[in-house]
């Protein structure tokens, strides 16, 4: 099983923007698809992004289309998160997932879990 360690989050004013970074254990990177979840104070967990093993597919959640992009260094073991424009609302936990399946990812999240990092949007 994939260990995996988020950082990046903080506090950002609206319309800010922060990099999140997440960083996997293990041989098998390369040969998984890797997701980002969140989940805000009563709310349930939300699909944020996902990315196939090679960065050859992508796929967001409706609520950060056009504003947050993923992308991965296979050589470093790290899966980023742009997240720009940010917005009251993106505010949550911010969490990495990882399966070898995108579908997987990209649905209920892969079988492992990073810690999460924390992501404050607020003036």
């Amino acid at each position: 099983q994939v260990q995996l360690a988020e950082s990046g989050g903080g506090l950002v004013q609206p319309g800010g923007s922060l990099r999140l970074s997440c960083v996997a254990s293990g041989n098998t990177f390369s040969s998984i698809a890797l997701g980002w979840f969140r989940q805000a104070p009563g709310k349930e967990r939300e699909f944020v992004a996902a990315i196939s093993w090679d960065g050859g597919m992508k796929e967001y959640g409706d609520s950060v289309k056009g504003r947050f992009t993923v992308s991965r260094d296979n050589a470093k073991n790290t899966v980023y998160l742009q997240m720009k424009s940010l917005i009251v609302e993106d505010t949550g936990v911010y969490y990495c997932t990882a399966d070898p399946r995108i579908i997987v990812v990209s649905t209920r999240g892969g079988r492992s879990w990073g810690q999460g990092t924390q992501v404050t949007v607020s003036t």
